[in-house]
Formats: C-alpha cells, sequence, structure tokens
C-alpha cells in the first residue's frame, strides 16, 4: 500500500540521518559513537537536552543543518507513521460496515458459534460446499483472524440474543454451536431454540451427560468431536478402504462419487412415486441407499416398491451431476 511504503522511505531516511549525524559529531568534535549517536537523537527529536559536550564553531555550523534536515525528517516520519494508522483504522470501520451490511441481507444461511479448531473445519466445509454461513467470536483475536480468511464474522458472545440475532438468527437455516464450553453450548441451543423455533440446531458435546442436556436443551444433534475421532481412526485402522470410500463421499472435493440427502418436496416430479416408477438408477444414474420416513422410520436398501412420500428424506449416491439432476426431481 502507498501508506506503508512512504513509512517504509520515511524510516530508512531517518535511519541515514542518524547515521550522518553520528560520523558528523563524531569527525568533527572528536566524540566517541555513543556520545555522537545521543547528541544526534536529541536533536533531531528535540527534547531540549543540553549538549553533551562544548561544540566548537565548526559542529554548531553542522548542527544547524543537522536540525533543518533530522527535524524535517523525523516529523515525515511520524506523519507518514499516523497516516498508516488512520488508514488502517479508516479501512477497518469501513470493512465491518460492508460486512454488517452482508450479514443484515444474508438468508437461509448457518450460524457457526466459535471460531476455534472445530469452528474452522466445519467453517471449510461449508465454504468447499458453497453454503452461506456467518461466523460468531468472542476473542478479538481470533476475530480478526477470522477477517483475513475471508469470514463473515461477529465479534460478540454467543450465549446473548442481541448477538445471535444480529449474526440472522430469525433467517436461519441452522446454528452450529462449537464453543468450547458446555454450559455455553447449553446456553446457546437455549437461546437459539427460542428465537427461532424452526430453526437446526447442532452442538459440540464433551461428554455423554452433556449430549443428554444439549438434546433437551433444544438442540437437534449432539455431537462429540472426541468420540467421532476415536471412532473414525478405529475404523481407519480396522476398515480402511470403508473409511476411505466414505471420505470421498461425503467430502466436498470427492467430485467423482457423492452421498447426499434430499427431501422429497409436495408437488415434485418424483412425489407419491415408487423407486420403481421412477427408475433413478437407470434414467438418473443415482443409488437410493436408504429412506429417511417423515414419520421417522429409517428404510435402509429400499426396495423397488418403496414409496417416496412429501416430507421424506432420500439418501442417495452418485455423481456430482446425477445428484444435481435427482435434487430438481425432488423439488417443488
Amino acid at each position: 500500500m502507498e501508506a506503508e511504503k512512504k513509512l517504509k522511505i520515511a524510516l530508512g531516511a531517518l535511519l541515514i540521518v542518524i547515521v550522518i549525524g553520528t560520523l558528523g559529531y563524531s569527525l568533527i568534535e572528536g566524540w566517541d559513537i555513543l556520545d555522537s549517536l545521543y547528541m544526534s537523537v536529541i536533536t533531531i527529536s528535540t527534547v531540549g537536552f543540553q549538549e553533551v559536550h562544548q561544540l566548537s564553531s565548526t559542529g554548531r555550523v553542522f548542527t544547524i543543518f543537522f536540525i533543518i534536515f533530522g527535524v524535517g525528517t523525523t516529523l515525515y516520519a511520524v506523519g507518514a507513521g499516523a497516516q498508516l494508522m488512520l488508514e488502517g483504522q479508516i479501512r477497518s470501520i469501513l470493512g465491518r460496515r460492508k460486512m454488517s451490511k452482508k450479514i443484515q441481507e444474508i438468508k437461509d444461511h448457518y450460524i457457526i458459534c466459535g471460531y476455534g479448531k472445530v469452528g474452522q473445519q466445519i467453517y471449510s466445509e461449508f465454504s468447499s460446499r458453497q453454503v452461506a454461513c456467518t461466523v460468531v467470536e468472542k476473542n478479538p483475536e481470533v476475530v480478526e483472524k477470522a477477517i483475513k480468511d475471508g469470514v463473515l464474522v461477529i465479534q460478540g458472545d454467543s450465549t446473548l440474543d442481541s448477538v445471535l440475532e444480529e449474526a440472522g438468527i430469525k433467517r436461519a437455516k441452522g446454528l452450529i454451536s462449537a464453543v468450547a464450553s458446555e454450559a455455553d453450548n447449553v446456553v446457546i441451543s437455549l437461546s437459539a431454540r427460542e428465537l427461532n423455533p424452526e430453526i437446526v440446531i447442532v452442538a459440540r458435546a464433551e461428554t455423554e451427560e452433556s449430549e443428554k442436556k444439549l438434546l433437551r436443551a433444544g438442540a437437534n444433534r449432539a455431537i462429540s468431536p472426541h468420540t467421532l475421532g476415536g471412532t473414525r481412526m478405529a475404523l481407519a485402522a480396522l476398515r480402511p478402504h470403508l473409511v476411505d470410500f466414505m471420505q470421498v463421499a461425503t467430502s466436498a472435493q470427492g467430485m467423482e462419487m457423492r452421498i447426499e440427502e434430499l427431501e422429497v418436496k409436495e408437488g415434485s416430479t418424483i412425489s407419491n412415486s415408487t423407486l420403481k416408477d421412477c427408475e433413478l438408477r437407470l434414467k438418473v444414474g443415482v443409488i437410493v441407499l436408504g429412506i429417511h420416513k417423515k414419520s421417522g422410520q429409517m428404510l435402509f436398501t429400499p426396495p423397488p416398491d418403496a414409496k417416496m412420500e412429501p416430507g421424506d428424506t432420500l439418501i442417495a449416491i452418485g455423481k456430482r451431476e446425477d445428484l444435481e439432476k435427482l435434487e430438481k426431481l425432488t423439488s417443488s
């Protein structure tokens, strides 16, 4: 940036002036380096200390010119530094206002509470899938990191209703509470459920007991990163190829084959039809692994005569473009 370049030039010029002053006093007056450096610094800083030693006539003439150039250079450096700070503050204010406006306009998004290691991984997954989301984080240093990462972030306490409302809780599709404190996750779940009864809430749990509390508080799902991580590591040792398959199928980077869930909407093309009638494998290129019925029943490897009713959710595997075709068929 222009201000940074100007400051670097000013500091370089100031260093050169100090070196010239130090050498000048050392050669003209015969002083040692420390006394010469000290005299140079107090001269250009105009602090008003008395001379280190009595100056000769030549030394006084040198000091006159040194003050003119030295003080001018110092003022230029101070001005460049002030300009850089002011520009940085202005950019920060304008950037936050722009971000706040974007957050006010966003809807059907997800709110991530906490931008620690878990929160960052969640955001990375959402970002790779191009899912709209905002982050709420309390730590100012972490907020700055989030801004540098290009995240729509709000600095504040996720347990406060006002902060959740600022994040668009009433317009949001879902909320993930990923802060480190179990108590905070419970409060966030309670607040989010009260502010938006229809929102999907996934909360971070540390223990089995906290999972129960979070579900009672209003969370739809309570997930323990430690339990999930331990289970996956065990499977990686026992069933490595299965883990590789699931990684490719569920990851946004798995372009060849993916697993997705799609809700059958009222009035959609395949609504109230059977798997046999739709011939999804032949015509669309996807395989339906399961159907989560609206009643809560889960049909694994559903038979050909299984009916797809409005409100049911299809668990399907296929290529990305084929799954997009299926999404159109399930949409109203």
